[in-house]
């Protein structure tokens, strides 16, 4: 059981799931606070500031990206949405106006608490290293040497270009959270015209061929089909 007491806020109006995520949570040793409305949970994260919010879009009061809109002109808290929304559209929005990670309805057990750690970790993480830190990202066989802006597969070096590193880089940087194909554009080229998301495409091709993987099967960065991409958790401490 951890004790790392990380405050969590759910914002949801469905009680059986809100009692459901706040008892799941609290098992894995989390301080929870819940909210059945969007109001609510904005007065819980003003009062409180906590560590991470998993959220529902479909409030009572108000659409629930008007959550993410508001906190994210102050706040860097990690947003997890927890929503039946399922279309590419409701993710898109979600990820560019600034949440962290989608979760769609149903969900696994498993999976909701492997995303929260990975989210407290890449927020942690980012917080005390600055955007882009020296040293090394690891994720099973794929290693990023920050400093020398080298890539390794196994042991061996992958010969990336100037922008495919980029790429790789900033994914890891964001490892275990999905990155909007638009995000990824603007970060890397500064523009969001369809030609850019085709340039992403075509660079993330060579890079997956220079990774050595076969379509379809790249185990360090996925596709979230008409979203965008997520590189793998990063290897870390795990809590227990």
């Amino acid at each position: 059981m951890s004790n790392n007491k990380f405050k969590i806020l759910i914002i949801e109006d469905e009680a059986n799931i809100r009692s459901f995520v706040e008892t799941l949570l609290a098992t894995n040793g989390y301080q929870v606070l819940t909210a059945r409305t969007c109001a609510m949970g904005n007065a819980l994260f003003l009062s409180h500031n906590p560590d991470l919010v998993i959220l529902d879009l479909g409030l009572p009061d108000r659409d629930g990206l008007e959550f993410i809109r508001t906190v994210r002109k102050r706040f860097a808290a990690p947003i997890i949405v927890l929503s039946a929304r399922t279309t590419e559209q409701d993710k898109v929005a979600a990820l560019d106006l600034g949440a962290n990670d989608y979760i769609s309805k149903p969900f696994g057990t498993a999976e909701l608490i492997a995303r929260v750690r990975a989210a407290l970790r890449t927020s942690r993480h980012a917080a005390s290293a600055g955007a882009l830190p020296g040293g090394r990202f690891t994720a099973g066989g794929l290693s990023i040497d920050y400093d020398r802006r080298q890539v390794f597969i196994n042991g061996q070096e992958v010969k990336l270009t100037q922008t495919e590193y980029n790429i790789v880089a900033l994914l890891s940087e964001h490892s275990g959270r999905v990155m909007t194909y638009a995000a990824i554009v603007r970060a890397i080229w500064g523009e969001t015209d369809c030609g850019s998301t085709k340039k992403l495409q075509v660079n993330m091709a060579n890079i997956r061929k220079k990774f050595g993987s076969r379509p379809g099967d790249n185990p360090y960065i996925l596709n979230e089909l008409g979203v965008g991409y997520r590189m793998v958790d990063e290897d870390a401490e795990k809590e227990p």
